[in-house]
């Protein structure tokens, strides 16, 4: 289980928690296998989805460093780095100077940039709706809840679960 202060994952006690976290394990490889579906769409429409994430992600944090921005999606700099490049290229983004060091810069979406978030959010919100429309209210409105409740906590553990298996930044001694 995850310590809701620490974000520490502790030990499993039961056969039963290992089965439901093995179906919700299952059901999340589903969904990245979508996800992975929709990315394939999106590159061929000429958009790429990490790029899109990455503007999505300074949409929603403001203007912000390119390294403030590779650590709010949990990416490497330098990958950041070129995604944005192509942004930056296609008019979604526009780096200015930064008014706490002129010296550097921040990165911030353009017009254009916040339009393209507006009408793709608009479509996914129109077919999630349509794909909940025989779903009753308050069975849509507890999914939601749980499911907000659960990205979550999976967001807080996330550090310590790659940390765990050696993936992560806190893992082979660095703090």
């Amino acid at each position: 289980m995850v310590d809701p202060v620490s974000g520490a994952v502790g030990s499993v006690d039961g056969e039963a928690e290992l089965e439901l976290a093995d179906r919700v394990g299952l059901a999340m490889i589903r969904l990245n296998k979508m996800h992975a579906c929709v990315a394939a769409q999106m590159g061929k429409a000429g958009m790429d989805k990490a790029a899109f994430v990455l503007l999505a992600n300074l949409a929603h944090l403001g203007p912000s460093r390119s390294s403030a921005l590779a650590e709010a999606v949990l990416s490497d700099p330098s990958t950041v780095s070129r995604q944005v490049a192509g942004l930056v290229k296609d008019g979604l983004v526009e780096r200015r100077a930064d008014p706490e060091d002129g010296r550097a810069s921040v990165l911030v979406a353009t017009g254009a940039g916040q339009q393209l978030l507006r009408e793709r959010r608009r479509m996914r919100n129109e077919a999630i709706a349509r794909m909940f429309g025989s779903w009753s209210q308050p069975d849509w409105q507890t999914f939601t809840d749980l499911l907000e409740r659960f990205v979550g906590d999976y967001e807080h553990a996330l550090p310590g679960f790659l940390a765990e298996s050696g993936l992560g930044p806190r893992s082979g001694g660095e703090k």
